[in-house]
């Protein structure tokens, strides 16, 4: 619905020979009806966010097998870099709460699924899979010639070689 300006609806009222007691009240009126409530707060604007993936790599075997991880947004002006930081410190401030200090996390993997969100938020750090995900590899190319994969199969046959 458009909206529309309270002096533009007086010069209409005035331009109609609207009686004036009547158009005063009425202006009155539209002026009360246009003030913010009191008890409403504008909201700041929404964070603009990034994702990232934080690859779970305990025995330092990147490359050469699968991984699994999380997936995470973190504010877009701020650095993927400090992404392990702020679930460090989602996992700190959770346990020094009196539910952490009975059942603390000891591992970002333990964070992750048990840690309440609220903890995360003050780390402006919003987690989108508590599970971890596999990781894909990939070479970044799509074959030109035929669909098959490096094993020799076409894509969706079940033959056996």
């Amino acid at each position: 619905m458009p909206k529309i300006d309270v002096n533009k609806v007086a010069e209409i009222l005035k331009k109609n020979q609207v009686d004036p007691v009547l158009m005063r009240k009425v202006i009155e009126e539209m002026n009360i009806a246009v003030q913010p409530d009191p008890g409403e707060e504008e909201k700041p604007p929404a964070v603009k966010k990034q994702f990232v993936f934080m690859i779970s790599d305990p025995d330092g075997k990147l490359p050469a097998d699968d991984f699994t991880g999380w997936v995470l947004q973190i504010p877009e002006s701020e650095s993927p870099a400090s992404t392990a930081e702020r679930v460090y410190r989602a996992a700190y401030d959770f346990n020094a709460t009196k539910k952490g200090q009975l059942l603390p996390t000891t591992t970002v993997g333990d964070t992750m699924e048990s840690v309440p969100a609220r903890f995360f938020k003050e780390a402006e750090c919003w987690v989108k899979t508590k599970e971890p995900v596999f990781v894909v590899k990939t070479n970044n190319e799509i074959p030109t010639d035929d669909l098959t994969v490096e094993k020799g199969h076409a894509l969706g046959s079940d033959e056996e070689s």
